[in-house]
């Protein structure tokens, strides 16, 4: 597996090679106990930007990336590939605004999969870099399964420890089911005007295996028949048909994707009470398309909210940070997302 390591805007440039871990231990502290040292100091800070695909996870950590010292780690899966970028949606130079990304675009090989366990490598690896030039890491993407086993320490057989280096502070973007799964549809919409179908095309290959590496996100598997249509010269009814079928499946599928990342989301809320503050962007994305308004609604419901919260995190002296274990994440918190939310109604 190839993995360009070195961070920069949306994009590194430094290739090394990267072989599959085998029983990984992850770290650099006692792997046998407890440092007293790291059981004592006081934690470094991590935010998390959870939620559903398509809620604006990548546009909120970029907006706190720009007010705060902060480079972002990228925690979706299908984004770490280097290929596919309409296709699996990753946000452009421009979009990134100069803000450094880590494990975007990384991985070489398309065949190849990128493990929780890879990401538990790689992007402790990157926390520590980034922290190492006193900016805040933030970890945002969809692939919920990563974030649990990066925070639980799943990679890890011995004693967890990630709770123990790090205070976290998780942000998770929400909006109702139906604004989100409208909006998924127009965002599909405009994927395949900016090319989704071509980029696919590229990578067609009708021996390719679905359930290995890149060709596992959504909008690849969907356009199998349709591609096939094109390599037997099938009718332009017939292959205009598949299109269709394939840009609804598509869209379907994408939805349902949104729906058990949401009970995801919820499940790991209930059982690990992680220090959360839900961000409600429905009233945001309804105000879609109406220009200055739009902007207006994102700051006030999400991206300020999230400032403040993020600001409270890193900067109260209060003694969170000092508690030598996990109880500060044990105990459900008060969400200034509430009282922000009182204030501004």
């Amino acid at each position: 597996m190839k993995l360009y390591m070195t961070a920069a805007p949306c994009k590194q440039v430094h290739q090394v090679q990267v072989q599959p871990l085998v029983n990984f231990q992850g770290g650099s502290i006692n792997q046998v106990g407890i440092n007293v040292d790291t059981f004592f100091r006081r934690k470094d800070k991590v935010v998390f930007v959870v939620g559903a695909t398509g809620t604006g996870k990548s546009r909120l950590a970029i907006d706190l990336a720009t007010r705060f010292p902060a480079e972002i780690i990228n925690s979706d899966k299908m984004q770490v590939y280097r290929d596919l970028e309409i296709t699996t949606n990753k946000v452009t130079e421009d979009e990134c605004r100069g803000v450094p990304h880590h494990l975007l675009g990384n991985v070489a090989d398309p065949q190849s999969n990128f493990s929780a366990a890879d990401f538990c490598h790689h992007a402790s690896s990157a926390i520590e870099s980034i922290l190492s030039r006193d900016r805040l890491p933030i970890i945002a993407g969809g692939s919920n399964s990563f974030i649990d086993a990066l925070i639980n320490d799943h990679h890890n057989h011995r004693r967890p420890q990630f709770r123990l280096r790090y205070d976290i502070c998780v942000l998770w973007v929400d909006l109702s089911l139906p604004v989100l799964h409208g909006f998924v549809s127009e965002r599909v919409d405009r994927m395949v005007a900016n090319g989704l179908v071509g980029e696919v095309r590229r990578i067609f290959d009708p021996t390719a295996d679905y359930s290995r590496g890149i060709r596992r996100a959504i909008g690849v598997p969907e356009l199998d028949k349709y591609f096939r249509a094109e390599l037997r010269g099938d009718s332009e009814k017939n292959k205009a048909r598949l299109l269709r079928y394939a840009i609804d499946e598509i869209k379907k599928n994408t939805c349902v994707l949104a729906c058990r990342q949401l009970q995801k989301i919820n499940r790991f809320h209930e059982n690990w009470r992680w220090n959360t503050h839900r961000l409600e962007a429905t009233e945001a994305f309804l105000k879609r398309g109406q220009g200055l308004e739009a902007g207006d609604a994102w700051e006030k419901l999400v991206a300020g909210p999230a400032t403040m919260i993020v600001d409270d995190f890193l900067y109260s002296e209060g003694l969170a940070s000092m508690v030598p274990n996990d109880a500060v994440l044990t105990t459900a918190p008060v969400s200034l997302a509430s009282v922000v939310a009182a204030v501004t109604r």
